[in-house]
């Protein structure tokens, strides 16, 4: 297949604005590259991928996150959209003959609605869960003209979508490339808390846990919201919780590979959660709240811990059980479900099915 990719509005490749969805996208090209396809990137300008990636970069205002509006604001397209103008652009590349298929990794409403004036089909892999009501309306509707065209990267993430949208769309999970993370048998006694520093990823549940446990919590993330941070090191003033910045992959595994575990005590539903499979991939054990994707990804009690949401005390008693785990069994896991072959290989029988 001839593919375009459609990146996030929110940053640039590289930048850490897109989260996870960075990550997918450079994953996902790379495997469907060595699978034989061809893919082009559509992205904002100053986007970095593989030097051996076609990429057109399009200028444009960049999109407010989804994730730090209220539910039923409508997002607001900016004067001179980068989003407008990378679809603009998409439908213009669809038309000249030399490309089979789209697959959209935006999660805004525009490309699900303007899917029907593409004169080839039009692939969405949702990147978050249900977040805003106009969203929602958006993927019902791609959903019913083509059951086929939507997916997700966990079934808990399909189903913040409601019920009959669960039932009906593609789960294809996530992957990444093992060969950029190292195993690391002996690990020190800190925790890793990895995430953009905002709200919803429960940077105030991190310095709780630093509280509970006396034990050194780094965290790895963009600074998304400065005020999230500062209050939490006030409520927790005993707390120690370094911030290490915005970190590229390279540089991130081998500091990640360093911890005791990963505690992931997000507020949201987590679509899936990369950084879970990235520790494992390390042999760190993954702590996190029985919320959303990372749920459906650690083996309880063999891989890490599952507790219950907004528990912290529970979160800091798994610390207390990490002995139990084998950090050998976390790499093995990864490697039998999260590749980036496994998870190309999804993605290409989706797009597939899309084409049909």
């Amino acid at each position: 297949m001839r593919i375009i990719c459609l990146s996030t509005p929110v940053g640039p490749l590289g930048s850490g604005l897109g989260g996870g969805v960075e990550l997918t996208l450079r994953t996902l090209v790379r495997g469907l590259s060595t699978l034989g396809h061809t893919v082009t990137v559509v992205a904002p300008v100053d986007s970095h991928v593989a030097p051996t990636t076609t990429i057109e970069r399009v200028g444009g205002a960049l999109h407010v996150p989804s994730q730090t509006l209220d539910r039923s604001t409508p997002p607001v397209v900016p004067d001179d959209s980068v989003l407008v103008n990378m679809w603009r652009r998409v439908t213009e590349m669809s038309r000249s003959g030399n490309f089979d298929i789209v697959l959209n990794f935006a999660y805004d409403a525009l490309p699900f609605v303007a899917s029907r004036e593409c004169p080839i089909p039009v692939a969405h892999l949702v990147s978050m869960g249900s977040l805003s009501d106009e969203m929602d309306r958006a993927v019902a509707m791609a959903v019913d003209r083509s059951s086929r065209c939507v997916a997700m990267h966990s079934h808990a993430q399909a189903r913040s979508f409601g019920r009959e949208i669960a039932g009906r769309v593609t789960v294809v999970a996530s992957g990444i490339d093992l060969s950029a993370y190292d195993y690391v048998e002996a690990p020190d006694t800190s925790l890793a808390f990895v995430a953009r520093i905002s709200r919803e990823k429960g940077v105030r549940d991190a310095f709780a846990v630093a509280t509970l446990t006396g034990r050194v919590v780094n965290a790895f993330g963009v600074m998304e919201d400065r005020s999230v941070w500062d209050d939490a090191a006030r409520e927790f003033p005993n707390a120690t919780v370094e911030y290490r910045g915005f970190l590229t992959t390279d540089v991130l595994q081998r500091e990640l590979g360093r911890s005791a575990a990963l505690i992931m005590v997000h507020y949201w539903v987590e679509a899936f959660g990369n950084v879970a499979i990235e520790a494992l991939a390390c042999g760190v054990p993954v702590i996190t709240y029985d919320r959303g994707g990372p749920a459906e990804i650690v083996h309880h009690g063999r891989t890490g811990f599952v507790v219950p949401p907004d528990d912290v005390s529970a979160v800091a008693g798994a610390v207390d059980r990490l002995g139990t785990i084998q950090r050998r069994d976390c790499r093995s896991d990864v490697e039998d479900r999260y590749s980036e072959q496994a998870f190309a290989g999804r993605v290409a029988a989706w797009l597939a099915a899309v084409g049909r």
